[in-house]
């Protein structure tokens, strides 16, 4: 239901660089003249947010990438086949009253589907995040489920946020279900990134009630609810208004910190290519040589914790590019003496990705890659997730 307390101005109307405040509407003199209320209505657009009742509130930055949270169907009862278009107006609208729990000021960075987040937008997102943290108290980023587990541990990896909470937040449902997830979630994550308890935990997911590490977090579940339902990572819950953590401040043991060496006017991470394979069986070497001769690393989703049948297990050995062996499987881990040959061995380049999946396995060889880390320290790096 439409929040009358609160008004929406654009500041720029462009999709790519919009963004929006939010303030009380003015107040009306007693000859019927508007009266500003703040700096930011006397024409101070840079003056990002207002508040109704206390300028002690806590600033947020919300920014908006898109995602199911965003998007539409054709009837109440359609959870498929939807399609991003919820504006900013509708998607503030419907959540409850914040006024007097903080004051936000919303960017719309993209607004696609996660699917389609690419290294131009998680530029862009990396970008707006490093600028946002020495003017907020908090960031919340709306995001498509299906790469937010990605996304979150590109993040995490990369920036430092000190004490300040950087919450994602996304949906199961379009905003047109009859039961739509996606008001509660926005209202819970922006309660959770203005809550002192929530600071010195680095990136955080808030999705279906639950508060959970964004470098842990991955999707379980392709259409319930609660489809990053996990054991690593789960840190609390939000209930009744209360934001409750079962663990004291603490940010992901292991979590390699890397500096990104952007240059002026760069617009893609360009970061190196880096492949992943998905095992099965009679699964045939060609893939590992095809990929070794067109990347600059590979994963491998092993079978078990760390399988691959012998001639697949000669191919990887034989690449002279790191090569990480990850698992097809959700929870677990590979451990190093399940690799073809020991990390001391000289000959060898693979690499054992410990708890971390295919996908984030990915991310980090990327960004090692980046740095022109040494297959050494490579495995160094991995070792912090138990790997290596």
């Amino acid at each position: 239901m439409p929040n009358a307390d609160l008004e929406i101005k654009t500041i720029n109307p462009d999709l790519e660089a919009s963004q929006f405040i939010i303030q009380p509407p003015a107040v009306q003199s007693g000859d019927g003249e508007n009266v500003a209320t703040d700096e930011s209505q006397r024409g101070d657009v840079s003056s990002s947010v207002s508040s109704q009742k206390s300028t002690s509130l806590p600033r947020i930055k919300i920014i908006g990438t898109g995602g199911t949270i965003a998007s539409k169907g054709s009837s109440s009862s359609q959870t498929a086949g939807y399609h991003v278009d919820l504006t900013i107006q509708e998607l503030l609208e419907a959540i409850p009253d914040i006024s007097n729990i903080c004051e936000i000021e919303y960017e719309q960075l993209c607004n696609v589907d996660s699917k389609d987040i690419n290294e131009e937008i998680l530029l862009k997102l990396y970008s707006c995040i490093s600028e946002s943290l020495q003017r907020f108290n908090g960031i919340v980023i709306t995001h498509g489920t299906d790469t937010m587990a990605e996304t979150a541990f590109f993040i995490e990896s990369t920036i430092d946020s000190g004490s300040v909470p950087i919450v994602f937040v996304g949906s199961m449902r379009p905003s047109t279900s009859v039961s739509a997830d996606g008001p509660m979630n926005l209202y819970q994550a922006i309660c959770i990134a203005s809550n002192a308890k929530s600071r010195q935990r680095g990136v955080l997911v808030s999705l279906n009630d639950q508060i959970s590490s964004g470098y842990y977090i991955i999707k379980t579940n392709a259409n319930t609810l609660d489809s990053f339902n996990v054991r690593q990572g789960y840190l609390g819950n939000f209930v009744n208004n209360e934001i409750l953590y079962y663990y004291p401040p603490a940010k992901p043991l292991g979590c390699h910190k890397f500096k990104l060496p952007l240059q002026p006017g760069q617009t893609s991470l360009n970061l190196p290519k880096v492949v992943i394979i998905y095992s099965h069986q009679s699964i045939s070497p060609i893939l590992v040589e095809l990929a070794g001769k067109r990347c600059k690393g590979v994963v491998i989703a092993t079978m078990g914790a760390g399988t691959l049948p012998e001639a697949v297990n000669s191919a990887c050995m034989q690449l002279t590019i790191p090569v990480v062996y990850s698992k097809r499987s959700m929870e677990g881990m590979v451990p190093v003496a399940n690799l073809p040959l020991p990390p001391s061995d000289p000959r060898s380049k693979i690499i054992a990705s410990g708890y971390l999946n295919p996908e984030k396995s990915r991310i980090l060889l990327q960004l090692c890659l980046n740095q022109d880390y040494s297959i050494d320290l490579i495995r160094q790096v991995f070792r912090g997730v138990y790997g290596g």
